[in-house]
Parts: C-alpha cells; sequence; structure tokens
C-alpha cells in the first residue's frame, strides 16, 4: 500500500516540534517500507519555508534537508488536471486550496493513504484516505502499512 507524507510529518522528521510528535513521526518513518512512501513535490516547499522561516535553520541547511527527501522518496509533482481536481475539493467539500491538492496530487500518484495532522482522519478521496498516525488508537489502514 503506497502513502503519501504531508508537510507536518517531514517537519517533525526533522526535528522540529514538540518532542512527543518528532519522536512518534521518527518511530513511524523507521516502521514503514521506504518503497511504501512518496512524497508530495508541493510539501518539500512547504517544509523549506518551515524550515527557514519557524525552526530557524540557514537556507543551506534547509536545501540540505529538502534534497535528502527527494533522494529518499519518489516525488508526486502537481499538474494541471491535479488543480483541477483540488478546485472540485475545494467546492465539493470547502478545502483550502493547498490541502486540496496535496490530496489530489496523491490520488493521482497512486496513493491509498495521506499521512497528515492537518486534515479530518477518515476523509476520502479518489481512494485516498486520509490518517492521522499520531493519533490512538490507529488508523486500521496504518496498522496494514506497517504490518
Amino acid at each position: 500500500m503506497r502513502a503519501a507524507l504531508d508537510t507536518n510529518l517531514l517537519v517533525y522528521a526533522e526535528g522540529f516540534g514538540d518532542v512527543q510528535r518528532v519522536s512518534a513521526t521518527r518511530a513511524l518513518l523507521e516502521q514503514i517500507n521506504d518503497a511504501d512512501l512518496v512524497v508530495p513535490l508541493q510539501c518539500l516547499g512547504e517544509l523549506f519555508r518551515v524550515l527557514t522561516g519557524k525552526a530557524g535553520r540557514s537556507p543551506d541547511q534547509a536545501r540540505d534537508a529538502v534534497l535528502g527527501w527527494m533522494d529518499a522518496f519518489p516525488l508526486l509533482e502537481s499538474t494541471t488536471t491535479a488543480w483541477q481536481g483540488a478546485m472540485d475539493l475545494c467546492v465539493a467539500h470547502q478545502l483550502a486550496s493547498w490541502d486540496a491538492l496535496v490530496v489530489n496530487v496523491a490520488a493521482e500518484g497512486g496513493a491509498r493513504l495521506l499521512l497528515t495532522e492537518d486534515l479530518h482522519a477518515g476523509f476520502c478521496w479518489r481512494g485516498v484516505r486520509v490518517v492521522n498516525p499520531l493519533l490512538e488508537p490507529a488508523d486500521p489502514y496504518l496498522t496494514q502499512l506497517l504490518a
């Protein structure tokens, strides 16, 4: 099962955030087979912004972190079709445009799960289920991914 990582989990994995979320995210990523993970390119842009802003890293350090993620996992790029689907999500479900784009790019990239804290857990769109991997009890789909 393929899962897409949202920006908040990338930020935690980079060590920025409260200790509990950072350690839980790092432990989660150690349990998931790397071949099952993809990263929307948009999320790496957001990661760079957070690392150079709130996290206080230099642009060089943030670039190195983003390039590390780019080397580690396949990227899902935004397309015209992805934007069209994202706008449909905004209209039908009142999602913010950037969140809708991440969901739709994940769907276009064949992900079954979008791992995030930022959206309503359990929401489904075009075969992608939003899962908050930091909630207990664990979502059954997350449990399948970790098996």
